[in-house]
């Protein structure tokens, strides 16, 4: 009877063990006993915008190969209602752990982000010993990266994005960046073997592609430029153009200036440069401008006009790749860099978004743990491969520079740059498309509507 007990006993302790195992526990003899506590199941919930789960599974597998208490539950919600769904849920508690913020977002978001801290503490399970093996269970920690750190390893934007105050707010998992799409038949047809790479280069293309009926009618559009509503991105295509064109947008004081001569032009320019990039870039869209015009407010959206081969150029970025694919398979086009100003430093704009931590996450550690994991130069490379994304890390871009698809934006990340749009992005965004198509539609002359779009942009940042 006794001996039966003993077996019976040995028996239950191990269907213990195995339920423990099951639920990322063990019957670990060894380690630290607060870990030992403290290693038990964690869940973190991680929402974002344009991956879906299986873009990301090699990165969440790897990262529970090293921490098997830790699961992530991850959740593609549509752009449409992404910011609504987050902000109802952080404001309900039941928001994710981790989530995605576009980098113009930050913030705006600040307050709701639980900034990096300077370490991780994790209780971690491993086996010790040589001869004797033991699993054991003992806390790590891990330094976490500085913003001294986020300059040296991403590119410069990144750091300006997301470092508030010297604290870390996020981190990419890649940088976009805008390039020019191009028609390779079209610009067979029309005689141009290579596309422009300056905007001079870009002017001529255009006035040469350009075809317009009888009765005034484009036919034909050299590019989707000129307008606000119906251009894909159109607030990031003037803003790079001003930029290109040295205009400063928002002074050290947090001022929105782009109205303004900047000190250095001072004595050389009499049109403040955000302006003079505002008159080019609505000419385009002028019908009195014979030489420029090849877009109106009557066309399609500029990304379906490029898939439909009504346009030879389309302004876009690499997540347009997959659309254009999907609804365009045969369709025989190109990417070439953005066409710069002769003269001018080189200038490209950044469009991304980074992954961050809710500031009512249970799992600070865990979260930042992973984030920071996912981002790191070592692992994030197979997801950069795999899904043809842009790199925001210094040490990836000599990789990409000779990816034939990939190529193109990684030699425009070093010169990447965004622009602070203060606490409502969003609504910035919105008035600097109306300041366009003001000027496009002949409402406002471009020096009347540049002046009142600053005046409305900077009240946005005080409401």
């Amino acid at each position: 009877m006794q001996k039966f007990f003993t077996i019976s006993k040995l028996a239950f302790v191990s269907i213990i063990c195995l339920s423990l195992l099951n639920f990322g526990a063990s019957c670990t003899k060894g380690g630290d006993s607060a870990a030992i506590a403290a290693y038990k199941p964690i869940k973190l919930v991680y929402w974002s915008v344009w991956n879906s789960s299986s873009d990301l599974n090699a990165l969440t597998t790897a990262y529970k190969q090293i921490h098997p208490n830790i699961s992530i539950e991850y959740h593609k919600i549509p752009y449409q209602d992404y910011e609504k769904e987050l902000l109802n849920a952080l404001a309900e508690d039941r928001g994710p752990d981790i989530f995605s913020v576009h980098n113009t977002w930050v913030t705006e978001y600040q307050n709701k982000i639980l900034p990096l801290p300077s370490t991780t503490k994790l209780a971690s399970k491993f086996i010790q010993g040589t001869i004797k093996k033991e699993e054991v269970v003992q806390f790590i920690t891990k330094k976490s990266l500085t913003p001294a750190d986020i300059e040296k390893q991403f590119v410069e934007v990144v750091g300006k994005d997301v470092t508030i105050d010297q604290q870390v707010y996020g981190l990419p998992l890649n940088l976009d960046t805008m390039v020019l799409y191009y028609n390779k038949d079209i610009l067979d047809n029309k005689g141009i073997p290579l596309p422009p790479a300056s905007w001079q280069d870009f002017e001529e293309q255009v006035h040469k592609i350009k075809e317009v009926d009888a009765d005034g009618k484009i036919v034909l559009a050299g590019a989707g430029i000129g307008t606000g509503k119906n251009i894909a991105r159109s607030a990031d295509l003037l803003s790079v153009l001003m930029m290109q064109n040295l205009t400063k947008m928002v002074a050290d004081n947090g001022e929105v200036i782009f109205d303004s001569i900047p000190a250095q032009l001072k004595n050389k320019v009499k049109v403040a440069p955000g302006e003079s990039a505002l008159e080019f870039y609505t000419k385009f869209a002028d019908s009195l401008y014979d030489y420029y015009y090849t877009w109106n407010d009557k066309m399609p959206n500029s990304l379906d006009a490029f898939i439909n081969g009504q346009s030879a150029f389309f302004f876009g970025y690499a997540y347009n790749l997959g659309t254009i694919y999907d609804k365009a398979p045969k369709l025989n086009f190109a990417i070439a860099a953005l066409p710069q100003i002769a003269g001018n430093p080189k200038v490209n704009f950044a469009n991304y978004w980074v992954e961050t931590v809710s500031k009512k996450t249970k799992y600070q550690d865990a979260a930042w743990n992973f984030v920071q994991f996912i981002t790191n130069k070592d692992n994030v490379k197979q997801y950069l491969d795999a899904q043809k994304r842009p790199t925001a890390l210094r040490a990836l871009i000599n990789d990409q520079l000779n990816d034939p698809i990939m190529g193109v934006f990684a030699d425009q990340v070093l010169t990447a740059k965004s622009w602070y749009r203060g606490a409502q992005p969003n609504e910035a965004e919105k008035i600097f498309i109306d300041m366009i198509d003001s000027v496009a539609l002949g409402k406002s002359t471009a020096h009347d509507a540049i002046h009142k779009t600053c005046e409305k942009i900077q009240q946005t940042w005080f409401e």
